[in-house]
């Protein structure tokens, strides 16, 4: 395994680093220390050809000033909190809020906007980055000082594999999650939507007009979000769904069936021959279309366009602190959070090449 390190770019004169390691394979990954935010995954097709299948941006200055979330550590808590606040242990707490009145992936200084620490480990047949990062109490308005270890570690078995754990001295909310967009093609100018998708769910969490969880469910059968059986991805611009209407594709929890030793997730490009095969601990997946184009930064030279990746966010149900149904985010004084998610890479010969 090769781990190279270089300076990506500085913030207020504080160096940040960005850390790259390369199996035998050729799959690469890298990640900077700036929200222990991964800026490329580099996979070959099925002719050799290894290309980033991750939505990047060009330079530091981009990831700050324009925050896409892209392949970024998100918490204290993923995704959006209602109201901006929360009751813990008979005592509210009002938070930072950054979308109206909401508060939207761990607030305005999310662990997305920290510097953290990082420290390299190498075995034979893997290594790994772990970042670490410590959210002061009160940050972003969260109880307790937290401490966060995020580690990102690349196997000879093309495996990313995301270890996340934390602890904290007061109890507090935690609902990490990575915010990786995937695009197996490797050319930003190529929708997602000819992707194809299988999923293990029979259920999804439906979605107000602020794109909140009301607490109900969707069944998926007979619907765009049934990926049972496989299916393109496509489907979430099948505009006859009202769910899919609110937002112009998909940006809902997937609730996990977790009823075999299978993937969560497979996400094959047939272009392209890669795959992409998920798993994780976490109850749910949230997954995001990418549903509008951007014109204030471009990928590689070219406009973000509508559909220009999906996100595969393993996590708790969103908004878990206002519905008892979705789990529980609560991290207590002497216990460790831990969880795990792993992409595992390969790329499919066509039949004339087997």
């Amino acid at each position: 395994m090769k781990v190279n390190t270089r300076v990506y770019g500085t913030i207020d004169e504080t160096e940040v680093y960005e850390y790259t390691i390369t199996n035998s394979a050729g799959v690469s990954l890298s990640a900077i220390t700036y929200g222990a935010t991964v800026t490329a995954v580099n996979v070959p097709d099925r002719e050799g050809n290894s290309e980033n299948i991750t939505l990047s941006l060009a330079s530091l200055d981009d990831y700050v000033t324009h925050r896409p979330f892209y392949g970024a550590t998100i918490g204290r808590v993923a995704g959006r909190i209602a109201r901006g606040e929360f009751e813990l242990d008979g005592k509210t707490h009002h938070l930072d809020a950054n979308e109206g009145e909401n508060q939207l992936h761990g607030g305005p200084d999310g662990l997305d906007t920290k510097i953290w620490e990082a420290r390299i480990e190498t075995e034979e047949d893997a290594a790994a980055v772990i970042f670490a990062c410590t959210s002061p109490d009160g940050d972003n308005g969260y109880p307790g000082n937290l401490d966060v270890e995020v580690r990102y570690t690349l196997t000879e078995a093309n495996e990313w594999k995301i270890d996340y754990t934390a602890v904290t001295d007061k109890p507090t909310l935690f609902n990490p999650t990575n915010h990786v967009y995937f695009n197996l093609t490797g050319d930003v100018t190529k929708e997602v939507l000819n992707h194809e998708l299988t999923l293990s769910c029979e259920r999804v969490g439906e979605l107000d007009a602020e794109t909140l969880p009301t607490g109900g469910w969707i069944e998926v059968d007979g619907t765009p979000f049934d990926f049972r059986e496989g299916g393109k991805v496509a489907a979430c611009a099948r505009l006859d769904h009202p769910q899919t209407q609110l937002v112009n594709g998909f940006d809902h929890p997937f609730l996990l069936d977790h009823t075999s030793d299978d993937p969560e997730v497979v996400l094959f490009d047939p272009e392209s021959g890669r795959r992409l095969r998920m798993y994780t601990d976490r109850e749910s997946v949230v997954i995001f279309t990418h549903n509008g184009e951007v014109d204030a930064y471009t990928i590689a030279g070219q406009p973000v366009r509508q559909y220009a990746g999906l996100t595969l966010e393993t996590q708790t149900l969103p908004d878990a602190v206002h519905h008892d149904q979705f789990g529980d985010i609560t991290l207590r004084p002497g216990e460790t959070f831990r969880s795990q998610t792993i992409y595992q890479f390969d790329w499919l010969m066509t039949d004339e090449q087997a």
